[in-house]
């Protein structure tokens, strides 16, 4: 039977102006013992002055690890959201990624397809991610790394869709992240029943709540977005996620993607009520 841990997405930050190394203490302030970093390629404006919370891959990954050692806290994965239907930019930005999580003791890398560019029809799309996959996968299955897709883009709206993407290469190491904001905002299915299909597949869940004004507005308009409200307060029934993903037998994290620090702090109140006794706190 799964168990559950619970990770703070950095994105919580994002909204305040804080640095990786303000946000990792602010996380470590609230109780949480896990964060998702973040990740670029190239040296940031924002990240550089302390104005932001992404933190670049130019630096040593020990570097990351210590920040987080000092604030008592471990890594849980990585947002290294890739533009897959780009492999010049996909493939050493996702290897990058990979290489960081080996370093620094995490297991997943997330990411999703991106943008497709105007020119680009489907069968040339799927080509590319293919490509992408192939060349990523070959770097995660030597460091033990899993590669998480996640829905937010024109292909992964759907369950079917996320899949037809997870399976272009047959590979345990790439896999769901289970996005629940951008699974309920695409609108083009019932998200517990999308669930249902790809749970099998599942390592790792972006825990984001959608409120009901945020739903009103753009539910069947958008295939995502950043940040929800925090876990609690919106539309997703999260006593229906955790009984279905129960089975499973493997520990997952849920990632917060919330958008303040006030919500951070009301979202990890609230899932360690839900998980109860099948949350890892440690």
């Amino acid at each position: 039977m799964a168990k559950f841990r619970i990770s703070a997405n950095m994105e919580f930050v994002k909204s305040a102006d804080k640095s990786f190394v303000e946000g990792v203490n602010i996380a470590s302030e609230l109780g949480y013992k896990y964060v998702e970093p973040m990740v670029h390629t190239g040296w940031g404006l924002l990240s550089e002055v302390g104005y932001f919370h992404s933190f670049s891959m130019e630096e040593d990954p020990l570097l990351m690890k210590e920040i987080c050692d000092e604030a008592g806290v471990k890594i849980s994965s990585f947002s290294g959201h890739s533009p897959l239907m780009k492999p010049e930019a996909a493939v050493p930005r996702l290897t990058r990624a990979i290489q960081f999580a080996n370093a620094t003791g995490a297991k997943f890398v997330n990411s999703d397809e991106m943008l497709k560019p105007d020119w680009m029809n489907d069968k040339d799309a799927f080509e590319a991610m293919k490509y992408s996959l192939t060349k990523a996968n070959m770097v995660a299955k030597r460091y033990g790394v899993y590669i998480c897709i996640e829905p937010h883009g024109i292909y992964t709206k759907t369950a079917q869709g996320l899949l037809n993407i997870v399976n272009l290469v047959k590979s345990p190491n790439i896999a769901v992240n289970w996005d629940t904001g951008n699974s309920y905002l695409a609108g083009e299915e019932d998200p517990y029943e999308g669930l249902e299909l790809v749970k099998s597949h599942v390592r790792h869940v972006h825990a984001k709540d959608i409120s009901m004004n945020h739903s009103d507005k753009e539910r069947g308009k958008v295939t995502g977005t950043p940040v929800g409200c925090a876990c609690g307060e919106g539309v997703v029934d999260w006593e229906r996620i955790i009984h279905i993903l129960k089975p499973l037998d493997r520990e997952i994290f849920f990632s917060v993607e919330c958008g303040t620090i006030d919500e951070a702090d009301r979202s990890i109140k609230f899932l360690k009520k839900v998980f109860g006794s099948d949350l890892i706190d440690d």
